[in-house]
């Protein structure tokens, strides 16, 4: 029997391959990569900007499915199709996610599904009552 929990919802675009929109297993919770896909229409948005911003608001529709918040994710896989967009990454990233902020990677690559100039996936923890944790 398996442990794992599949987390989806409509808030964010259906998945377009053989994946669930998050996992679940104990307190942890597998992001897969988002792309600047609307969820109604699943068509990508224009501009670097707006995929940017579609990225953060459909993964955090994810984390809210999985009863968490983007300010529980620990680790960020950013793929970018031009590393020159790194650093509006991380200014529209601010909107989304309060400090301490998660470790993250940013990672040049070829091309992305369907176009995307970014993808974003992540892990998030999120936390039942009850547990301390040491500082």
């Amino acid at each position: 029997m398996s442990n794992k929990q599949v987390i989806q919802t409509p808030e964010a675009p259906s998945a377009i391959g053989t994946y669930s929109q998050a996992i679940r297993t104990g307190d942890t919770v597998y992001l897969s990569g988002q792309i600047g896909l609307d969820p109604d229409s699943m068509q990508m948005v224009d501009g670097i900007e707006a995929q940017i911003h579609r990225v953060f608001q459909n993964l955090r529709a994810v984390t809210i499915a999985a009863n968490s918040s983007l300010n529980d994710v620990v680790k960020l896989n950013v793929y970018l199709t031009d590393l020159g967009h790194f650093a509006k990454v991380n200014e529209i990233m601010a909107e989304y996610l309060q400090a301490p902020y998660p470790a993250r990677a940013a990672l040049g690559v070829a091309a992305l599904p369907r176009g995307a100039l970014v993808e974003i996936d992540g892990v998030l923890v999120v936390h039942t009552k009850g547990i301390e944790f040491e500082t």
